[in-house]
């Protein structure tokens, strides 16, 4: 039983079947009719990536994870010496090392502290009144309690004090419903082998088109400019959308499988994957209070997600996975607690499994 797509899904049969189409294409023809048969395919699912997104595909840009797109903003920003990013404790890595590799130009990472599981939308208010602070890095979902934060609050605050808001939506984008323009982000990344149920290695990357122009390309290669496909120019004019942070050949295999798991879930539709993976986490949630276990994820309205942090105050998180891990129910242990992360296509009698085996 699967229930860790907050860490690496299965890939869904439609990932795998654009996949297989892909080397099918590749094995019989190679590079013949590339762009019918490979950049055509590329262009649109640029555009479902959008679509997924709210965004526009001149926003979308494709990268090999989460990581990468934060990077490209924190390596790209003209930032001035004095400028802060602020973020926080409960972050994956991917969130905070970028931000705090700006040290030597002079750039100082605030690190707020998480209570409870979730950053308090009060303590951020607060640290947005600086001058000083140039761009608030956050998750959608944070990985390890799984509290959901307020992008709609946070990004109207980043509006009002001029502060740039960079997303790192991995443990939301295919499981919960988000929509970049009407939330305020600036920027976003998410690679696609979490919630998006398609291969490692392949993600996507949204920057505000009234932003390209701040985000300066640190490796600028031959599909990063407007001359791309004219091999015999040396002609530095970056192209005039997202596109330009993709400086050489791309991962066409992963961006087929991408395409296939994105397709799958725009007909399902988010919504109802949310409103149903709510729905099961909810169902667990009840279980694991019934079974004696410490629900750690807060659950307050609009805080929940697809992730359920639980303990059990007489065992280490780490042995209780091990322990279900033997019964054949996959979750891992983070963050000082065990965390399960069940998928729309998982049941309520295989969280009653889960609850058995505890």
């Amino acid at each position: 039983m699967y229930l860790n797509h907050a860490g690496v899904a299965p890939v869904s049969t439609r990932a795998a079947e654009a996949m297989e189409r892909y080397l099918e294409e590749a094995t019989r023809h190679g590079a013949v009719d590339y762009v019918e048969r490979y950049d055509r395919e590329v262009e649109r699912v640029r555009g479902r990536c959008a679509r997924l997104l709210g965004a526009r595909p001149e926003e979308i840009a494709f990268v090999k994870n989460t990581t990468e797109g934060l990077g490209l903003v924190a390596a790209g920003l003209d930032w001035r010496r004095g400028d802060r990013v602020v973020t926080c404790d409960l972050e994956y890595p991917s969130n905070v090392l970028p931000w705090q590799s700006l040290a030597p130009r002079g750039v100082e990472t605030l690190l707020l502290r998480g209570a409870d599981g979730r950053l308090p939308l009060d303590d951020v208010a607060e640290a947005l009144r600086s001058p000083s602070i140039r761009l608030l890095a956050l998750s959608s979902v944070e990985f390890g309690s799984g509290v959901r934060n307020d992008l709609a609050a946070l990004g109207q605050l980043c509006r009002e004090r001029g502060v740039l808001f960079c997303v790192d939506a991995i443990q939301s984008v295919g499981c919960l419903a988000l929509d970049v323009d009407a939330l305020g982000i600036d920027f976003l990344a998410a690679d696609g082998h979490k919630w998006m149920l398609s291969v490692e290695g392949c993600g996507v990357f949204y920057c505000a088109r009234r932003l390209l122009d701040q985000v300066e390309p640190r490796v600028v290669g031959w599909r990063s400019v407007a001359s791309v496909g004219d091999y015999d120019r040396y002609d530095l004019t970056l192209r005039d959308t997202a596109a330009r942070y993709e400086e050489g050949t791309p991962n066409t295999g992963g961006i087929f499988a991408l395409g296939g798991a994105v397709d799958l879930l725009l007909e399902l539709s988010v919504g109802d994957i949310e409103a149903r993976v709510l729905e099961l986490t909810e169902h667990l949630v009840e279980g694991l209070e019934r079974h004696g276990a410490r629900v750690l994820s807060p659950r307050a309205e609009g805080e929940a997600s697809g992730i359920v942090s639980f303990l059990l105050d007489d065992e280490p998180p780490e042995e209780t996975a091990r322990r279900l891990g033997e019964r054949g129910v996959f979750v891992v242990a983070r963050r000082g607690g065990v965390r399960a992360s069940p998928h729309f296509y998982n049941t309520p009698a295989e969280l009653e499994a889960l609850l058995a085996a505890l």
